[in-house]
Formats: structure tokens, C-alpha cells, sequence
């Protein structure tokens, strides 16, 4: 079982379609994806350690037979996607623009391979919620590799459409973290020797991801639009026509 920001009921994943996960790391969407529907799914990521992870993971998962599923790993570059033009009906940008300086770049190679009329999910921190872990620790976001900007919702939301995309939808997601990383922050987010209260609010959502129980099920629920660590629009790839 995995953490999932993308809510594949909000972006129509159907069988047969040709998902992209960009920046997949250890390959969460992308083998989630391929697990609900029979589709043929595609990660693409620069770690090749996150991307052995992710192979690990596919190997050691029961092996749908029979229905045409499929699913890849490849090492490249969100500015290289290297596929042909329009080759995708969805695709996943999930926590990876807050960490790419040309995002526009990224957003730009997206749109090169995703058909017209497909859909685009991208996912950031939401804006609160970061801007304190922030405050709370320059480690957090001055490590390489790490944030180097924080996205509004709005902003995001404007971004994207300005690139060639109509906005269709946004939510919050992974209400329950918020005060894992702020506690993670707080302490030291690289300290071997996290607190106990760090060890016990990470232990709550390991059970939580495991188990599912009602109550913070209810809670995320509830949180999650207003207090999400993370903030998920979802995007139609414009026509060149309608784009222009």
C-alpha cells in the first residue's frame, strides 16, 4: 500500500490509457496506477537509486496477467521527456515543480507529450504549511535537491493555464503530516535521533497508511481542503487552436 497525493477518480483513469509519472522517484504513482486499471504506465525520474527502488517495489507486487498492463521505468530528464509528441492521456507532476528552476520547462514537455484533451495532475506543498517549515528550519529546503520556491494555489492554478491548459479541479491532501514535518522541523529534519514525539507521530502515520480507520480517515477529510500539506490540481491539455 502506498501514500497516494493523486486522487485517480478525479483524473479518470481508464484501461488502456498511457500514464506518465514525471519525477516518479521511487515510483508511488506510477505502480499505483498500474495496479487499479490496466494501463500502460511510464516513470520517468534523474535518481537512478529512487528508480532501482521503484523496480524493487514493481517485482516484489502481485503480477497482473492477462490484461495488457505495463509498467516502465526510465532515467531522463522532466526537460527530455523522451517520447514522440502527444503520446500520453495522462500525466503526473506529483511534488516536482517546487524543486526545478525552469518550471515552465517542465510544464512545457508536458504538454508536448500529452494529447490534446488529456489530462495533466500537478501537486505541490501547500503554501501555509511549507512557508512555517521554512521558518522552522533552512535545512528543510536548503539541502540539494530540496524546495527552492513555494507555490500559492492560485499561483499554481495560473501557471499551469498559462502554459497551454484549462483548470478543471484542485483539493488538499495529507492533512495528517502537517505536524509530523513541522515537529520534523523543529527538531532538526536531518537529526538521526528524532524526538520521541517525531517517532510516535510517524508510528500514527505508518498505521494510518496500513489500517485506514474510520476516525483519521474522517479527520484527513475534514483537514485536508483547508490544512493539506499538499495542494493537487488536476488540468485538460489544451488544443493548439484553443491554446492560442
Amino acid at each position: 500500500m502506498s501514500m497516494e497525493t493523486v486522487d485517480f477518480t478525479r483524473a479518470a483513469l481508464r484501461p488502456g490509457m498511457r500514464v506518465l509519472d514525471v519525477g516518479c522517484g521511487e515510483g508511488r504513482h506510477t505502480l499505483s496506477a498500474w495496479l487499479q486499471a490496466p494501463v500502460h504506465a511510464v516513470g520517468v525520474d534523474l535518481a537512478s537509486a529512487d528508480l532501482a527502488t521503484a523496480r524493487r517495489r514493481q517485482a516484489e507486487l502481485p503480477q497482473p496477467q492477462g490484461d495488457g498492463r505495463s509498467v516502465t521505468f526510465i532515467e531522463a530528464s522532466a526537460l527530455e521527456l523522451p517520447f514522440a509528441a502527444a503520446s500520453f492521456d495522462l500525466v503526473i507532476c506529483s511534488e516536482v515543480l517546487e524543486h526545478v528552476f525552469d518550471h515552465r520547462g517542465v510544464l512545457a514537455e508536458i504538454r508536448r507529450v500529452l494529447k490534446p484533451g488529456g489530462t495533466l495532475v500537478a501537486s505541490v506543498p501547500r503554501y501555509g504549511p511549507e512557508r512555517l517549515c521554512w521558518l522552522l528550519s533552512d535545512a528543510y529546503h536548503e539541502a540539494p535537491g530540496g524546495h527552492i520556491r513555494i507555490f500559492r494555489r492560485g499561483e499554481l492554478e495560473r501557471l499551469v493555464a498559462s502554459c497551454g491548459f484549462r483548470h478543471l479541479d484542485s483539493h488538499g491532501a495529507h492533512a495528517l503530516h502537517v505536524p509530523y514535518w513541522w515537529l520534523r522541523c523543529a527538531t532538526g529534519p536531518d537529526r538521526a535521533d528524532a524526538s520521541a514525539l517525531v517517532r510516535l507521530w510517524h508510528r500514527l502515520l505508518v498505521w494510518d497508511l496500513m489500517h485506514a480507520p474510520r476516525l483519521t480517515r474522517l479527520l484527513e477529510h475534514w483537514l485536508a481542503p483547508i490544512f493539506g500539506k499538499s495542494v493537487v490540481c488536476y488540468f485538460e491539455r489544451l488544443s493548439t487552436t484553443e491554446a492560442a
